[in-house]
């Protein structure tokens, strides 16, 4: 069985946004700043604050849940079992880099 590349579904984008707003510290965070923090592109926080991307890497979820202080179940959970992961990303997702 192929491990998963992305084992973390975000719970729902409208959370994500909300959580950007507001953070840990009461203050907000750019797209630009919460990609640095996960270590992505700014266009993966993009689409995943807009639903055109649901999954992100265990580092990557862990690293976001972080920089806006809360614990990372609060705003991912892990696919699996319990969770299927969604389908694959569309073709034209693949070429935004990681």
């Amino acid at each position: 069985m192929r491990p998963q590349h992305n084992p973390m579904q975000l719970v729902t984008p409208d959370l994500l946004v909300l959580l950007m707003k507001r953070t840990g510290d009461g203050r907000g965070v750019s797209v630009r700043d919460l990609a640095e923090a996960a270590g992505c592109h700014p266009s993966k926080i993009d689409h995943l604050r807009n639903g055109r991307r649901q999954t992100a890497t265990q580092l990557e979820a862990e690293a976001i849940a972080k920089r806006l202080g809360v614990d990372l179940m609060v705003l991912w959970e892990h696919t699996g079992r319990t969770v299927p992961a969604p389908p694959c990303e569309p073709a034209h997702m693949a070429a935004v880099p990681a």
